[in-house]
């Protein structure tokens, strides 16, 4: 198995169609969200967890640095913390500063992807701060594509649900 290439493809679609979702999203509708059930985050808290949900947590794996103040161990951190209620979520102040810290994010995962060998990629097992199974570094990569992927779809719901124009082909 070719790790790199197989996630480098499945960053590059996956940031594509984040990307083109993004571009859909108006400044004026930063705080909504739907109307029914709890604990949604808003579309701005969306977008900022969205520019944030691949490559920060594959640097987190590759370097070990989860970008928290010194100090801070995650493996300590109480669930509430490390996956705080929507309400304390950060939020993106515009859809510009979202897309700029997407493109960071996207250059940080596929630099992280670059500097691993395929050998580590395949052979080299790691732990999550909120999983302590043991999981090759290539599908633990793989899952914060995963990761970005589902919450990508996430949007695609709030932007329907907007009433904007949007159909599967916005996600590929």
């Amino acid at each position: 198995m070719n790790w790199k290439k197989l996630l480098n493809d499945e960053m590059e679609s996956t940031y594509k169609s984040a990307e083109r979702l993004m571009a859909l999203v108006e400044d004026s509708q930063l705080d909504w969200k739907p109307a029914t059930g709890a604990n949604w985050m808003t579309t701005g808290q969306l977008l900022m967890h969205i520019s944030n949900a691949c490559g920060a947590p594959c640097k987190g794996f590759i370097t070990g640095d989860w970008g928290l103040p010194e100090g801070v161990d995650l493996s300590k951190l109480p669930p509430e913390e490390m996956l705080p209620p929507a309400e304390k979520m950060p939020t993106v102040g515009s859809v510009a500063e979202a897309k700029q810290l997407l493109a960071a994010d996207k250059q940080t995962a596929l630099d992280m992807v670059a500097q691993s060998s395929e050998e580590d990629l395949a052979n080299t097992f790691t732990t999550a701060p909120w999983d302590p199974t043991e999981v090759i570094l290539g599908h633990r990569l793989l899952q914060m594509v995963f990761h970005l992927s589902q919450h990508r779809s996430q949007l695609f719901y709030y932007l329907k649900l907007q009433g904007k124009p949007v159909n599967t082909s916005h996600l590929w």
